[in-house]
């Protein structure tokens, strides 16, 4: 991983020049820490600096804001344009798919591009116009020049009546046609006449283009992060997702790391099939992963679980959602969605659930163009960024262990590890220890103790640590011991609102593409 790749929007260190009396320069001031994740409520901030914080959320929409111009597609330079962008944050490694590549029961589509659109008025005035706004055109619209009379014309033109200012998202990869989006208002303004339709886009055997991050760790165990990159200038859905995803591996390269770490850039459906089909063999070191997507926006937090359910991942996450500030929400899988679908399919079945804040089809901007740099904020995009560092903070270090001194409790204070005056309570510190020492028979993992016990996961992490250094706990080695059921409802921590998975009406783009 690059220098490079290990900043999250930050600039280095400067250099202050020599002074002219005495002639030697300054030392060279020392360079910033990497941001740290800002813990959930209850956790200890690891010296989390705020106004670094506060840097951060603001880079983070910055980047989302040079993301958001580009037209993007399931295929073409948009995809690539955006692509180069993420490339220029960490190290990413281009692949492309030849059109007509089988993927399972998929075909590569021919690559789309387009270089503008529009309909002229009976005045030859634009009444539609692609340079306006990127949606105004169908997705995937075929080259077109015709005239029409406004009663030919109305088939292929989209609004959205109930928001008569907003534009429509609408896409048509895998069936030849073409159409445009508009305002309801503008629509309505139109008076029959003869219309002129100019499409200036091409449909020709090319590619499909994904980009990969790998951030090598001390195991061949890997996590995997996917986010789709398919959508034109759509902020929440998803510049969001590509700008968190990029700062995280940025953050995760900055230091060694016990797990692999991958990330997916991918457009939707047929990216995240294209991706599959190429990797079958590496998917058995797949352990855990999460789908990124629409983490800007004013919702709390949505965790979507995993096909399987009990997966860690899905543990780990309903524990953040539910510290958070405000608690967020847990919802069931349900085949409908983004790539989770792909990657969760029964064929596949990885342990991979999916973060958002709201939901695809959940928040009433959803593809359209109210979906814009003003939905999504800085301190959204910091907060949900701060999440997923805990989360790999939390993969990092949650393990399972052997207590050495099963029979009884071992002599705490002999070892200095114990109060010296009895009579009392104790201390978090001291009762974290005794929780360990009392769970850690091979089937417990941190995580499991610390939602047991109700204390935080930093105080038991940092008390696992205190009784290893002092003989006391062993790692355990995997496989050596069953991991025992998790308990329904874990003490100690205020559970996540779960509810089933939201059923939205499928629309195109990624969260239905058909």
């Amino acid at each position: 991983m690059s220098t490079a790749a290990a900043t999250i929007g930050r600039p280095a260190a400067q250099r202050k020049p020599p002074q002219p009396k005495p002639p030697q320069p300054k030392p060279p001031q020392p360079k910033p820490k990497p941001p740290q994740a800002k813990p959930p409520a209850g956790e200890p901030a690891d010296g989390a600096d705020g106004a670094d914080g506060a840097d951060v959320g603001h880079a983070l929409h910055a980047f989302a804001s040079q993301l958001y111009p580009i037209c993007r597609s399931i295929t073409g330079n948009g995809v690539r344009q955006t692509l180069d962008l993420i490339g220029r944050r960490i190290e990413l490694k281009r692949h492309e798919v030849a059109s007509g590549t089988r993927v399972f029961d998929w075909e590569v589509p021919l690559e789309w591009n387009i270089d503008d659109a529009c309909v002229l008025g009976p005045d030859g005035e634009r009444v539609v116009d692609f340079r306006a706004h990127n949606l105004h055109i169908v997705s995937y619209s075929e080259p077109m020049r015709r005239t029409l009379s406004l009663q030919e014309l109305r088939p292929h033109l989209y609004s959205l009546p109930a928001h008569p200012d907003w534009i429509p998202y609408r896409t048509s990869y895998y069936r030849r046609q073409w159409g445009f989006c508009m305002r309801d208002q503008a629509l309505q303004a139109m008076r029959p006449g003869r219309y002129r339709v100019q499409i200036d886009s091409t449909l020709a055997p090319g590619s499909l283009s994904y980009g990969e991050c790998f951030v090598a760790g001390k195991s061949r165990e890997e996590v995997l992060f996917f986010t789709h990159v398919c959508h034109p200038s759509l902020a929440n859905d998803n510049t969001s997702g590509m700008a968190i995803a990029s700062f995280l591996a940025g953050w995760i390269g900055s230091q060694p790391r016990r797990y692999s770490y991958r990330f997916v850039f991918a457009p939707g459906t047929i990216g995240s099939l294209c991706w599959l089909s190429r990797n079958q063999q590496r998917l058995r070191h797949v352990r855990h992963g999460l789908v990124l997507g629409l983490l800007g926006d004013a919702g709390t937090l949505t965790y979507k679980r995993s096909r399987r359910g009990d997966c860690d991942i899905d543990q780990l996450l309903a524990y953040l959602v539910a510290a958070a500030d405000p608690p967020g929400s847990v919802i069931d899988f349900e085949p409908y969605g983004y790539d989770e679908r792909q990657l969760c399919s029964p064929g596949f079945n990885l342990p991979v659930g999916r973060l958002t804040r709201s939901v695809n089809d959940g928040y009433p901007e959803y593809h359209s163009s109210a979906d814009n740099l003003a939905l999504i904020s800085p301190g959204q995009l910091q907060r949900s960024l701060e999440l997923c560092q805990r989360a790999v903070e939390i993969l990092e270090t949650n393990r399972r262990f052997i207590n050495l001194a099963p029979k009884g409790e071992p002599r705490l204070g002999k070892r200095g590890l114990y109060g010296a005056m009895g009579g009392r309570s104790p201390a978090e510190r001291e009762h974290a220890m005794l929780w360990i020492l009392n769970q850690s028979d091979g089937s417990a993992s941190l995580l499991d103790i610390a939602q047991r016990a109700g204390i935080s996961y930093a105080a038991i992490q940092s008390a696992a640590e205190e009784l290893t250094n002092a003989g006391l706990l062993s790692p355990a080695r995997p496989g050596s011991s069953k991991p025992r059921p998790r308990p329904a409802g874990a003490a100690g921590t205020r559970p996540a609102r779960t509810r089933p998975a939201r059923t939205g009406k499928a629309r195109s783009g990624s969260g239905g593409k058909r």
